[in-house]
């Protein structure tokens, strides 16, 4: 049961390392490519979307790694499992103080009510998403490490 467990811990954490990633280095580049008005317009639709799925996705991700932490403390690997856990609450605690305030600001603009300071807003986004991308990152590796 354990390893199942670590397993569907593993994989959850692991799409949603795969969705930010593309998020910060393909999904953002694209809508950054894009015509006029489009890639705001298409920013600010991602962030609707993905701000009502990530929330989810991410408390969900530490609840897991904290029953694995829990259900296999006498386990080789729980120190890795615990570490993940702290590197997941980090995660979360950088999108409550820092990349939520900003999405949802951008979520509700338009190329009529965006402020006059909308990129600089948006390249702020996206340094801290950079962040938080590479800090999940460890955390998965450090589940994979653990299952291994």
């Amino acid at each position: 049961m354990l390893n199942a467990l670590g397993i569907v811990t593993t994989v959850v954490v692991g799409v949603m390392v795969g969705v930010e990633f593309s998020v910060a280095f393909v999904i953002n580049r694209i809508l950054g490519a894009l015509p006029e008005d489009s890639g705001q317009l298409g920013r600010a639709h991602g962030g609707r979307m993905l701000g009502a799925v990530m929330p989810v996705w991410y408390i969900g991700s530490l609840v897991l790694a904290a029953i694995w932490a829990v259900a296999g403390w006498d386990r080789p690997g729980a120190g890795l499992v615990v570490t993940a856990g702290a590197l997941l609450i980090v995660s979360v605690v950088m999108s409550i103080l820092l990349l939520v305030p900003i999405n949802n600001r951008t979520k509700k603009w338009t190329p009529e009510n965006r402020p006059a300071d909308w990129k600089e807003q948006m390249n702020r986004w996206d340094r801290w998403h950079y962040v938080r991308v590479a800090v999940i990152i460890v955390a998965f590796t450090l589940l994979v490490t653990a299952l291994a």
